[in-house]
């Protein structure tokens, strides 16, 4: 009894204090998986903490239920549109791309460690992913907003790629174990297809299923609130045991079963999501700590500048030309794929795959463990660190989204995809300026009470909201991020300019003076027949780029993303774009805008 009260005091003080080091790590702006791994390291045999952990099954089952919990959280965080806009180059980095990163990784392997070839390639295998713990935190945690086509394409590369390295670490230790080629090429090669078809496709079909399971049992059962997020997280991994069981994918399983839930409306959503989120960050938290306890400092010693050497060509070499190879074909500009191509970041996962061929015995295992927890480390300190001036530097970043300054979420019946939501009126939200005639809510959008100083009023205030007001709203489900934005302050978004400042997604092809209408904004009784494509044609009365704007009144039209032949394929819609910053700046608008009218009165437009 008092060895478990021993083992139970360690594990909790281990994870308090690694939360407490994380928080104070942000500070000077480290990552924070490298915090739990550093912790782990000086908790083990060679640092202050003494603790001798070796038992590598232990760790390789705690680390699949953690790997597990921490995709299907991950998957109910991948919206419908990532995967729509971003599907194609995540499939082709996690299969083409793994596959290349191995094989240049372990080409580097076997010169710098005199490996032979199928160990070399092992090694590349293992460190060959990207981890979706390290990419969800470092992304969401650091604040950074991209642009969607690459943060889409990065988190969900990092959510599928585990299962192509998971198939090529067990196929390669398989071929070692049993002495390759047993039989002839062909055969063997013909094995390993075959394995790789079933592992990826019975993966994919034991996800789509069971998420429709997890989904109508969700939806069909009545529990009290608390039983939901039990019920997800256990039926979750039952779907990846009974994948893993018939040899089939349950990473990939438990990711799609996670994306299926959080995209159809179900009971307890809100529940779900927090509990996920929290489940997630203990399994995060445990998995490093695990890992890091499981190293011992002084033996990667004799292996630190091979180990180096073989990150850097990860870094540098292997990541960059996989990426080049996977995204040259796609509409990727050059400063895109140097940024996709940086953040290539290791994490628990290439550890975690490490102590497989120390469970199977293969020669050199422990070696192969060491070199992966140096890659590891190099991953995290130079790209982690580094991965906000990488975005900066690439031009990928895009101003940031406020946050609301409050949001009280209440669950409706599953199945109507609709919510009711409760705001406080933040002092410098877009709200708190607008007549109520004239606040842009998503349509549908419908305020069910307001209280003021606490107090409800009878009726909807014809002065508009203020500061200190709390709103009910029902609204849909998708419209959430739009509410989001219109509640939350806007201090820091005065100061922000580029492409990517809008607030809403608006279709090329949408009547103009219908979307006027609904947002508030002036066109004359002439451009009110333009859809929004031909409205910037007309104004702009040039081949629009990407980020070019129009003013309509007190609001901007912005053109996201464009085709090959000028014309808007996704524009947004910027309610409080920044004033011109100078006197110059203000008469060559107004320049612009005479010179524009002329020509509108003079020439017919081309386009109509």
């Amino acid at each position: 009894m008092e060895f478990a009260n021993q083992i139970i005091l360690i594990a909790a003080a281990l994870i308090t204090f690694s939360i407490f080091a994380g928080v104070l790590s942000s500070r000077i702006g480290a990552p924070l998986l490298l915090v739990f791994l550093a912790f782990g390291m000086l908790a083990g045999e060679d640092g202050i903490g003494g603790i001798v952990f070796q038992d590598f099954r232990l760790a390789y089952l705690m680390g699949s239920v953690a790997l597990a919990l921490i995709l299907f959280d991950g998957g109910l965080r991948t919206k419908r549109e990532d995967f729509s806009l971003a599907l194609v180059p995540a499939v082709l980095l996690a299969t083409l791309g793994v596959a290349v990163t191995a094989a240049i990784t372990g080409v580097a392997a076997h010169y710098m460690l005199g490996y032979n070839w199928l160990e070399a390639l092992l090694l590349g295998a293992i460190v060959g992913p990207t981890d979706a713990a390290a990419v969800f935190l470092l992304l969401h945690l650091r604040g950074l907003r991209l642009r969607p086509r690459v943060g889409s394409t990065l988190e969900v590369e990092s959510g599928l790629n585990d299962p192509m390295s998971i198939f090529l670490t067990l196929a390669l230790v398989g071929l070692i174990s049993k002495g390759w080629p047993k039989g002839g090429a062909g055969e063997v090669a013909l094995g390993l297809a075959w394995d790789f078809i079933w592992q990826m496709g019975g993966g994919l079909i034991f996800g789509l299923v069971g998420g429709q399971i997890v989904l109508r049992a969700i939806n069909r059962l009545k529990f009290s609130g608390g039983i939901y997020p039990i019920l997800a997280g256990a039926l979750a991994l039952v779907v990846f045991a009974g994948a893993q069981k018939v040899e089939a994918s349950g990473f990939l399983a438990v990711y799609l079963v996670g994306t299926t839930l959080g995209n159809n409306p179900h009971r307890a959503a809100t529940e779900i999501s927090r509990f996920s989120d929290g489940l997630a960050w203990l399994a995060q938290i445990v998995m490093f700590l695990m890992m890091g306890l499981l190293v011992t400092p002084s033996k990667l010693v004799p292996i630190l500048l091979p180990s180096l050497a073989i990150a850097a060509a990860l870094i540098l070499v292997a990541r960059p030309v996989a990426v080049w190879l996977s995204l040259a074909f796609l509409k990727f500009d050059r400063r895109e794929i140097s940024f996709i191509s940086w953040v290539g970041l290791r994490g628990a996962v290439p550890i975690f795959l490490a102590t497989i061929p120390i469970l199977d015995h293969v020669r050199h295992a422990h070696t192969i463990f060491g070199v992966a927890y140096v890659v590891v480390l190099a991953s995290l300190l130079v790209q982690g660190w580094t991965i906000s001036l990488a975005a900066k530097i690439t031009d990928v970043e895009l101003p940031p989204r406020p946050s609301p300054r409050a949001r009280v979420e209440f669950d409706l019946p599953a199945g109507k995809n609709r919510t009711v939501v409760a705001y406080t009126v933040d002092p410098m939200s877009i709200v708190a300026r607008r007549r109520m005639a004239r606040m842009p809510f998503p349509a549908g959008t419908e305020i069910i009470s307001v209280m003021r100083e606490g107090q409800a009023l009878n009726a909807q205030p014809s002065d508009g909201l203020k500061a200190g007001d709390v709103v009910m709203l029902m609204s849909r489900t998708d419209d959430l991020p739009s509410l989001d934005r219109l509640f939350a302050a806007r201090k820091a978004r005065a100061q922000a300019k580029g492409p990517g400042t809008y607030d809403f997604t608006l279709d090329p092809d949408a009547n103009a003076g219908e979307v006027a209408d609904m947002y508030g904004f002036l066109v004359t009784p002439h451009e009110r027949d333009h859809t929004l494509a031909s409205l910037m044609h007309a104004r702009l009365g040039r081949e629009i780029e990407r980020g070019s704007r129009i003013s309509t009144g007190a609001v901007q039209l912005v053109a996201l993303s464009v085709d090959d032949d000028g014309s808007p394929q996704k524009i947004g819609l910027d309610l409080d774009p920044p004033p011109p910053q100078s006197t110059r700046t203000l008469i060559r608008l107004r320049v612009n805008e005479a010179l524009r009218s002329v020509r509108e009165l003079f020439l017919a437009d081309p386009r109509n």
